[in-house]
Protein backbone atom coordinates (compact mmCIF):
# COMPACT_ATOMS: atom_id res chain seq x y z
CA UNK A 1 0.00 0.00 0.00
CA UNK A 2 2.57 2.24 0.84
CA UNK A 3 4.52 1.79 -2.43
CA UNK A 4 1.26 2.38 -3.97
CA UNK A 5 0.31 5.61 -2.83
CA UNK A 6 4.46 6.56 -3.49
CA UNK A 7 3.48 6.43 -7.10
CA UNK A 8 0.44 7.91 -7.08
CA UNK A 9 1.70 10.70 -5.22
CA UNK A 10 4.52 11.11 -7.68
CA UNK A 11 1.68 10.92 -9.95
CA UNK A 12 -0.31 14.36 -8.57
CA UNK A 13 3.18 15.95 -8.29
CA UNK A 14 4.10 15.18 -11.90
CA UNK A 15 0.73 16.51 -13.21
CA UNK A 16 1.26 19.95 -11.15
CA UNK A 17 4.29 20.14 -12.38
CA UNK A 18 2.86 19.75 -15.44
CA UNK A 19 0.28 22.82 -15.02
CA UNK A 20 2.74 24.93 -12.69
CA UNK A 21 3.55 27.53 -15.54
CA UNK A 22 -0.02 27.74 -16.06
CA UNK A 23 -1.41 27.70 -12.10
CA UNK A 24 1.50 28.41 -10.61
CA UNK A 25 1.01 28.03 -6.45
CA UNK A 26 -2.22 26.08 -7.18
CA UNK A 27 -1.05 23.96 -9.37
CA UNK A 28 -1.48 20.43 -7.48
CA UNK A 29 -5.46 22.03 -6.99
CA UNK A 30 -5.24 22.26 -10.82
CA UNK A 31 -3.85 18.87 -10.74
CA UNK A 32 -6.37 17.09 -9.33
CA UNK A 33 -8.83 18.69 -11.38
CA UNK A 34 -7.47 17.32 -14.38
CA UNK A 35 -6.77 13.87 -12.44
CA UNK A 36 -10.59 13.77 -11.84
CA UNK A 37 -11.46 14.49 -15.64
CA UNK A 38 -9.33 12.00 -16.57
CA UNK A 39 -11.33 9.71 -14.08
CA UNK A 40 -14.29 10.76 -15.18
CA UNK A 41 -13.04 9.80 -18.61
CA UNK A 42 -12.47 6.26 -18.29
CA UNK A 43 -15.88 6.11 -16.36
CA UNK A 44 -17.80 8.01 -19.31
CA UNK A 45 -18.71 3.94 -21.16
CA UNK A 46 -20.17 3.03 -17.83
CA UNK A 47 -22.22 6.45 -17.96
CA UNK A 48 -23.22 6.13 -21.71
CA UNK A 49 -24.04 2.49 -20.73
CA UNK A 50 -26.11 3.55 -17.88
CA UNK A 51 -28.18 5.97 -19.90
CA UNK A 52 -28.99 3.28 -22.38
CA UNK A 53 -30.67 1.02 -19.46
CA UNK A 54 -32.80 3.69 -18.32
CA UNK A 55 -34.14 4.44 -21.82
CA UNK A 56 -34.21 0.60 -22.13
CA UNK A 57 -36.09 0.81 -18.58
CA UNK A 58 -38.60 3.59 -19.99
CA UNK A 59 -39.22 1.48 -23.02
CA UNK A 60 -40.70 -1.35 -20.65
CA UNK A 61 -43.32 0.98 -18.95
CA UNK A 62 -46.51 -0.17 -20.94
CA UNK A 63 -45.04 -3.53 -20.09
CA UNK A 64 -44.97 -2.69 -16.07
CA UNK A 65 -48.21 -1.20 -16.50
CA UNK A 66 -49.33 -4.51 -17.76
CA UNK A 67 -48.07 -6.18 -15.08
CA UNK A 68 -49.74 -3.96 -12.60
CA UNK A 69 -53.30 -4.65 -14.07
CA UNK A 70 -52.79 -8.07 -14.28
CA UNK A 71 -51.20 -8.51 -10.59
CA UNK A 72 -53.35 -6.25 -8.93
CA UNK A 73 -52.66 -5.63 -5.52
CA UNK A 74 -50.50 -8.98 -5.31
CA UNK A 75 -47.08 -6.93 -4.69
CA UNK A 76 -45.06 -10.26 -4.21
CA UNK A 77 -46.53 -11.85 -7.76
CA UNK A 78 -45.87 -8.45 -9.80
CA UNK A 79 -42.44 -7.84 -8.21
CA UNK A 80 -41.26 -11.30 -9.29
CA UNK A 81 -42.75 -11.17 -12.61
CA UNK A 82 -40.79 -7.40 -12.53
CA UNK A 83 -37.84 -8.96 -12.20
CA UNK A 84 -38.56 -11.94 -14.90
CA UNK A 85 -39.58 -8.93 -17.14
CA UNK A 86 -36.04 -6.95 -16.50
CA UNK A 87 -34.17 -10.61 -16.94
CA UNK A 88 -35.83 -11.30 -20.29
CA UNK A 89 -34.87 -8.15 -21.93
CA UNK A 90 -31.30 -8.13 -20.01
CA UNK A 91 -32.16 -4.90 -18.00
CA UNK A 92 -30.83 -4.05 -14.86
CA UNK A 93 -32.37 -2.06 -12.52
CA UNK A 94 -29.08 -1.18 -10.52
CA UNK A 95 -27.22 -0.33 -13.44
CA UNK A 96 -27.06 3.62 -12.97
CA UNK A 97 -24.99 2.79 -9.40
CA UNK A 98 -21.93 1.48 -11.45
CA UNK A 99 -20.16 5.01 -12.54
CA UNK A 100 -19.91 5.86 -9.43
CA UNK A 101 -18.84 2.92 -7.59
CA UNK A 102 -15.94 2.81 -10.10
CA UNK A 103 -14.98 6.65 -8.95
CA UNK A 104 -15.34 5.13 -5.58
CA UNK A 105 -11.70 4.52 -5.08
CA UNK A 106 -10.31 7.52 -6.71
CA UNK A 107 -11.94 9.49 -4.24
CA UNK A 108 -10.52 7.40 -1.22
CA UNK A 109 -6.76 7.28 -2.96
CA UNK A 110 -6.88 11.20 -2.69
CA UNK A 111 -8.21 11.25 0.80
CA UNK A 112 -5.74 8.67 2.30
CA UNK A 113 -3.18 10.93 0.26
CA UNK A 114 -4.09 14.14 1.53
CA UNK A 115 -5.11 12.70 5.05
CA UNK A 116 -1.25 10.93 5.35
CA UNK A 117 1.47 13.19 7.40
CA UNK A 118 3.93 10.83 5.46
CA UNK A 119 3.89 8.62 2.30
CA UNK A 120 6.40 5.83 2.01
CA UNK A 121 8.58 7.08 5.73
CA UNK A 122 8.85 10.48 3.92
CA UNK A 123 7.12 13.65 5.05
CA UNK A 124 4.17 14.40 2.72
CA UNK A 125 5.24 17.32 0.51
CA UNK A 126 1.66 17.84 -0.91
CA UNK A 127 0.24 19.19 2.17
CA UNK A 128 2.06 22.28 1.48
CA UNK A 129 0.45 22.73 -1.82
CA UNK A 130 -2.91 25.04 -1.56
CA UNK A 131 -5.48 26.73 -3.59
CA UNK A 132 -5.06 30.17 -3.74
CA UNK A 133 -5.05 30.45 0.17
CA UNK A 134 -6.17 27.11 1.86
CA UNK A 135 -3.92 24.30 2.65
CA UNK A 136 -5.17 20.76 0.37
CA UNK A 137 -4.50 18.97 3.38
CA UNK A 138 -7.19 21.60 5.41
CA UNK A 139 -10.41 20.78 6.29
CA UNK A 140 -13.34 23.84 6.59
CA UNK A 141 -13.14 23.34 10.38
CA UNK A 142 -9.57 24.67 9.96
CA UNK A 143 -10.41 27.52 7.90
CA UNK A 144 -12.87 28.75 10.32
CA UNK A 145 -10.06 28.31 12.92
CA UNK A 146 -7.79 30.70 10.94
CA UNK A 147 -10.11 33.83 9.65
CA UNK A 148 -13.71 32.84 10.70
CA UNK A 149 -16.60 32.04 8.08
CA UNK A 150 -15.06 35.26 5.69
CA UNK A 151 -11.34 34.67 6.42
CA UNK A 152 -8.72 34.09 3.36
CA UNK A 153 -9.24 30.32 3.51
CA UNK A 154 -12.95 29.85 4.36
CA UNK A 155 -13.45 31.93 0.96
CA UNK A 156 -12.40 29.14 -1.18
CA UNK A 157 -14.67 26.68 0.64
CA UNK A 158 -17.53 29.16 0.39
CA UNK A 159 -16.98 29.23 -3.55
CA UNK A 160 -16.94 25.18 -3.43
CA UNK A 161 -20.16 25.73 -1.84
CA UNK A 162 -21.47 27.96 -3.96
CA UNK A 163 -20.74 25.36 -6.86
CA UNK A 164 -22.04 22.24 -5.37
CA UNK A 165 -25.45 24.32 -4.41
CA UNK A 166 -25.83 25.25 -7.86
CA UNK A 167 -25.17 21.98 -9.32
CA UNK A 168 -27.21 20.33 -6.54
CA UNK A 169 -30.18 22.91 -7.77
CA UNK A 170 -30.23 22.06 -11.06
CA UNK A 171 -30.19 18.30 -10.43
CA UNK A 172 -33.31 18.22 -7.70
CA UNK A 173 -35.07 20.44 -10.38
CA UNK A 174 -33.90 17.65 -13.30
CA UNK A 175 -34.63 14.43 -10.92
CA UNK A 176 -38.25 16.14 -10.08
CA UNK A 177 -38.89 16.52 -13.60
CA UNK A 178 -37.56 13.03 -15.21
CA UNK A 179 -39.41 11.22 -11.85
CA UNK A 180 -42.44 12.98 -12.55
CA UNK A 181 -42.62 11.83 -16.21
CA UNK A 182 -42.01 8.10 -15.43
CA UNK A 183 -43.69 7.64 -12.26
CA UNK A 184 -45.01 4.31 -12.95
CA UNK A 185 -41.50 3.05 -13.74
CA UNK A 186 -39.76 5.05 -10.58
CA UNK A 187 -41.98 4.56 -7.81
CA UNK A 188 -40.03 2.17 -5.80
CA UNK A 189 -42.44 -1.07 -6.91
CA UNK A 190 -39.28 -2.32 -9.27
CA UNK A 191 -37.12 -3.24 -6.86
CA UNK A 192 -37.92 -4.09 -3.14
CA UNK A 193 -36.99 -1.14 -1.21
CA UNK A 194 -36.06 1.39 -3.74
CA UNK A 195 -39.08 3.12 -2.95
CA UNK A 196 -37.81 4.78 0.11
CA UNK A 197 -34.47 5.52 -2.14
CA UNK A 198 -36.57 7.32 -4.03
CA UNK A 199 -38.38 9.48 -2.24
CA UNK A 200 -34.62 10.73 -1.12
CA UNK A 201 -33.28 11.07 -4.89
CA UNK A 202 -33.43 14.62 -5.54
CA UNK A 203 -32.25 15.84 -2.80
CA UNK A 204 -28.80 13.26 -2.81
CA UNK A 205 -26.79 15.90 -4.34
CA UNK A 206 -27.42 18.80 -1.25
CA UNK A 207 -25.36 15.86 0.98
CA UNK A 208 -22.45 17.06 -1.49
CA UNK A 209 -22.44 20.31 0.64
CA UNK A 210 -21.42 18.11 3.80
CA UNK A 211 -18.86 16.29 2.33
CA UNK A 212 -17.09 18.78 0.72
CA UNK A 213 -17.42 20.81 3.99
CA UNK A 214 -15.42 17.64 6.24
CA UNK A 215 -13.05 15.96 3.64
CA UNK A 216 -9.50 17.24 2.98
CA UNK A 217 -9.85 19.93 0.68
CA UNK A 218 -7.92 18.01 -1.99
CA UNK A 219 -10.81 15.25 -1.81
CA UNK A 220 -13.61 18.33 -2.00
CA UNK A 221 -12.19 19.24 -4.95
CA UNK A 222 -12.65 16.28 -6.38
CA UNK A 223 -16.14 15.85 -5.13
CA UNK A 224 -16.81 19.22 -6.52
CA UNK A 225 -15.46 18.16 -9.96
CA UNK A 226 -16.60 15.21 -10.34
CA UNK A 227 -20.74 16.20 -9.45
CA UNK A 228 -20.15 18.85 -11.72
CA UNK A 229 -19.26 16.86 -14.88
CA UNK A 230 -22.05 14.09 -13.65
CA UNK A 231 -24.50 16.73 -14.51
CA UNK A 232 -23.14 18.42 -17.11
CA UNK A 233 -22.86 14.64 -18.63
CA UNK A 234 -26.27 13.21 -17.31
CA UNK A 235 -27.74 16.25 -19.07
CA UNK A 236 -26.26 15.46 -22.63
CA UNK A 237 -27.11 11.52 -22.13
CA UNK A 238 -30.77 12.25 -21.13
CA UNK A 239 -31.20 15.05 -23.27
CA UNK A 240 -33.72 13.15 -25.04
CA UNK A 241 -35.48 11.32 -21.99
CA UNK A 242 -38.73 12.63 -20.94
CA UNK A 243 -38.67 15.75 -18.41
CA UNK A 244 -35.17 16.49 -19.54
CA UNK A 245 -35.72 18.94 -22.22
CA UNK A 246 -36.64 21.91 -19.41
CA UNK A 247 -33.45 21.02 -17.08
CA UNK A 248 -31.22 20.75 -19.89
CA UNK A 249 -31.78 24.35 -21.12
CA UNK A 250 -31.63 25.66 -17.82
CA UNK A 251 -28.08 24.62 -17.48
CA UNK A 252 -26.76 26.21 -21.16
Amino acid sequence: MSTFMSAFASLVEQLADLLQPLFHASAAAAAIVLFTALVRLLVHPLSRASARGQRARAALQPQIAELRKKHGKDREKFQKALMELHAEEKVSPLSGCLPSLFQMPAFFLLYHLFSSSTIGGEANALLGHKLFAAPLGGRWADALGDGGVFGAQSLVYLALFAVVAAVAAFNYRRTKRMMATSAPVADGEQVPGLASVNKLMPFMSFFTLFTVAVVPLAAALYVVTSTTWSAVERAVLYRDMPGAGTATAALV
